[in-house]
């Protein structure tokens, strides 16, 4: 593991947690950690047993023949420099996203991913493992919305609505760049309808910048420079932009300030012959209107029972949570890796380096939109 922040801590839990899972044969271990900071290598000195290697030089763990597979969690300025140099190594990759801080980052990584054929390379994004999303993925493989009528989905937060909160790396360009809360949050909001096959043709804009300084932790204030929250209207089509087909809204959205929500992913489909909700605000719960012409129109609420796309010791009377998506997304990562993606236990995998691409592309379509206030067409 290269990076033993936040997601790295959670990624060491869900290893922890394997014998949570039922019928595998395979194990992901943890052998070796890395991060500059020292406190962050004391963590995993502490809470991870076994571990042969706590260093601050991640070259040590590329050199390791042992090591397999690498996760690596660090500031989006690092990703294109380290990614490529793990494929280059020969190890396979778990990345976070955006899979690059720009689009030139984002395409030296797809050319690493070429380059290296027999190393899998995947972008970490769990919240289609929650049981409504994962339902919702189904439906999506079955074609059972009928026409596309119109699409929206987002992931909101509200850990910036605090303006005391002091500057950290995620509101700097420099580090986080200029695709601000999109390039954080946007992947898991695009990853269920790029996986469907329902793409962006263009894009309308609207970024706002809501605190435009903060506390730099040093008795003083420094400009936030990052965008802060972003709603893009889209025109969308199933399949590639020159296939047949008619096109549909889709909205997409993301939100550090978004009040009353502590961290709340959703997704809404409408469809002629099914449409659908689910938000983690409720995870139990799923909504459909299923419609036949000339029936009624009905919303049915299901409360969703735990299960999970690889199956686990919780009873289904229990709840699914944020520490059970990354867990299952993780061996969604290993089963592939164990496998391949045909003989994988289930069939959804994680996030891909194309899915990526196609993210960058809509984000820097994004950019050019809210500086020209207009519309743009993601081929531009």
């Amino acid at each position: 593991m290269i990076g033993c922040g936040l997601m790295g801590r959670e990624f060491a839990s869900a290893a922890a947690r394997w014998c949570h899972l039922l019928d595998l044969d395979f194990r992901p271990v943890i052998t070796a950690a890395c991060d500059v900071v020292e406190p962050a290598r004391e963590w995993f000195r502490l809470a991870v047993p076994g571990l042969r290697l706590v260093t601050g030089d991640y070259r040590r763990l590329l050199d390791d023949p042992a090591i397999d597979a690498i996760y690596c969690a660090v500031p989006h300025n690092q990703h294109a420099g380290l990614y490529v140099q793990i494929l280059e190594a020969g190890k396979h990759l778990l990345g976070e996203k955006p899979f690059g801080i720009d689009l030139p980052a984002n395409q030296a990584i797809l050319q690493a991913v070429q380059a290296h054929p027999t190393c899998l390379a995947r972008c970490s994004s769990e919240f289609p493992f929650y049981p409504g999303a994962y339902r919702i993925a189904q439906m999506m493989r079955e074609g059972r919305f009928g026409q596309i009528i119109e699409m929206e989905a987002g992931f909101w937060h509200s850990s910036d609505l605090d303006p005391t909160k002091p500057i950290n790396w995620k509101r700097r360009v420099a580090t986080n760049g200029e695709y601000g809360c999109m390039g954080d949050l946007g992947l898991h909001v695009a990853h269920l309808p790029l996986r469907a096959g329902w793409k962006p043709v263009n894009v309308r804009a609207l970024l706002s910048k809501i605190f435009t300084q903060r506390p730099d932790g040093k008795g003083g204030v420094t400009p936030c420079e990052t965008w802060d929250n972003a709603t893009l209207a889209c025109e969308a089509q199933v399949g590639d932009s020159g296939s047949s087909g008619q096109p549909f809204p889709m909205t997409l959205s993301f939100k550090r300030i978004a009040p009353g929500h502590g961290d709340t992913w959703f997704v809404r489909i409408w469809g002629t012959d099914l449409s659908v909700e689910f938000s983690t605000q409720n995870p139990k719960q799923i909504r459909t209107l299923p419609y036949q012409p000339g029936g009624t129109q009905e919303w049915r609420v299901l409360d969703l029972p735990y299960k999970s796309a690889y199956p686990a010791i919780t009873g289904s009377i229990f709840e699914f949570g944020f520490s059970d998506a990354i867990l299952q997304m993780w061996v969604a990562f290993c089963d592939e890796l164990t496998n391949g993606q045909a003989g994988m236990r289930q069939p959804f995998y994680c996030a891909t380096p194309e899915e990526t691409a196609f993210t960058h592309r809509l984000f820097t379509a994004a950019l050019r939109s809210q500086a020209r206030a207009s519309t743009v067409a993601l081929g531009i």
